[in-house]
């Protein structure tokens, strides 16, 4: 039986940008935008500075996007990549779940301006890296973050591999070698990880023909099994195009909370913080560990960045300020009395029926002294297939984020300028620089 990494690479090799539908076209545009607006407002966060300064001495003509000069395109790869996706702001697969443009975006522009590549190479190798960290998700679905692993970085490495792989044109047998290098090495160690496999594969390193399904492979290793659906990858790919089903955020905290954010937002505009005895949402069983429990703590989250993944203080902040964004996750923010007072109350029920990982719901009621109690719904994803972000927002998102990472009005119409034509000319990000 042949390998699936592959048969894999033979499909990947056998594309042409332009056979590309329409819509992938569109996807792959639209997670541009997304990623240039997240590298922007956190260039000056502790993390992304940590990261240039470890990288700045690795040479080349790639760009760190919101910092001046060039930088090598393993290091753009890597601190793009932890930029794209520090502020947890980034896009989401619903049924991975995995962040896809974090790791493949940065990935394959760094790979494509270092070597001067065409925005069609570029375009491709988008597609492809996006296609196949979807794709490779739900092969066994939920089972790597049950292993205590994180699919964005474990399927990160192979896809970004496709991707960097594509982009620079590898022959299959070059590209089924790359994907068995990348097999181990979060977003920004995947780009960076992955587009060093493909270099790799290109310059005739050998990789393992069955990592992905073998004794030893990616699945076995970090999903604790080798059984699954590998169709799941193989079928359709480069016809069936997943990855047009991405989920763009429009609050920078966990995915799974996002539709109780817009329960409790409408909730707001209904009932007084202070009338509220207890706020009961119903969740999926799947994301109570990393969302709800240990109860207590997620009620007062340490700092801000832990109460991106509290779902009992994104709810009480949601409700009592009537919105959610970036100056909610500062640590002042977090000691706000009325707020942490609010998320007290918050707790949750099991709900046997929420269709979670394939689709993200909220459910919430209040009950408010006296003995009343409303209830808000909201069926789906805002920002997913079902309840889609405009390109409008998408783009009204970058220039929030830009003001907010310092760039002026002339800085954010030249990136909006680059986003539309990037496909069409050589990939030169010099505008994305400073």
């Amino acid at each position: 039986m042949r390998p699936v990494a592959e048969a894999l690479a033979g499909r990947i090799a056998s594309l042409d940008a332009a056979r590309l539908p329409v819509e992938v076209r569109e996807t792959c545009e639209r997670l541009l935008v997304d990623v240039i607006g997240l590298c922007v407002v956190a260039r000056g966060t502790d993390y992304v500075r940590a990261s240039l300064s470890a990288w700045s001495r690795d040479p080349g003509n790639a760009t760190a996007i919101g910092h001046p000069g060039s930088i090598g395109p393993a290091a753009a790869a890597f601190v793009n990549g932890t930029a794209a996706h520090g502020e947890d702001f980034d896009d989401t697969f619903e049924g991975g779940p995995v962040h896809a443009g974090a790791v493949i975006v940065p990935a394959v522009l760094a790979a494509a301006e270092q070597e001067r590549r065409n925005g069609g190479s570029a375009l491709v190798g988008i597609a492809v890296g996006v296609e196949t960290i979807c794709r490779l998700s739900l092969i066994v679905p939920k089972a790597v973050h049950k292993a205590g692993f994180h699919p964005t970085a474990v399927f990160g490495a192979v896809a970004a591999a496709a991707g960097a792989g594509a982009a620079l044109g590898l022959e299959a047998r070059q590209l089924a070698d790359a994907l068995g290098i990348a097999k181990r090495m979060h977003p920004g160690w995947a780009a960076q990880s992955g587009l060093r496999a493909a270099l790799l594969g290109r310059a005739g390193f050998r990789g393992p023909g069955t990592v992905l399904e073998g004794l030893h492979g990616l699945f076995a290793g970090f999903a604790r099994t080798r059984e699954g659906n590998y169709a799941a990858l193989l079928d359709g790919f480069g016809e069936r195009w997943l990855m047009t089903a991405l989920a763009f955020k429009p609050y920078p905290c966990g995915t799974m909370i996002q539709p109780y954010v817009d329960c409790a937002r409408r909730l707001g505009k209904r009932v007084d913080p202070r009338d509220v005895t207890e706020l009961v949402a119903s969740v999926a069983e799947g994301t109570v560990h990393r969302l709800w429990e240990p109860l207590a703590e997620k009620q007062r989250p340490p700092n801000g960045y832990a109460a991106k993944f509290s779902a009992p203080w994104c709810i009480a902040a949601s409700l009592v300020h009537g919105s959610l964004g970036l100056d909610a996750f500062t640590d002042a923010a977090v000691a706000d009395p009325a707020v942490r007072a609010l998320a007290a109350k918050v707790r949750y029920q099991g709900d046997p029926a929420n269709p979670y990982p394939f689709e993200y719901t909220g459910q919430l009621q209040a009950r408010l002294a006296g003995g009343a109690a409303l209830e808000e719904r909201q069926p789906h994803l805002r920002g997913g297939t079902r309840q889609p972000l405009s390109r409008g927002d998408l783009e009204e998102k970058l220039r929030s984020n830009a003001h907010a990472g310092g760039w002026s009005d002339d800085r954010i119409a030249a990136a909006l300028a680059l986003a539309r034509t990037i496909w069409d000319g050589a990939v030169d990000l010099t505008v994305l620089r400073g």
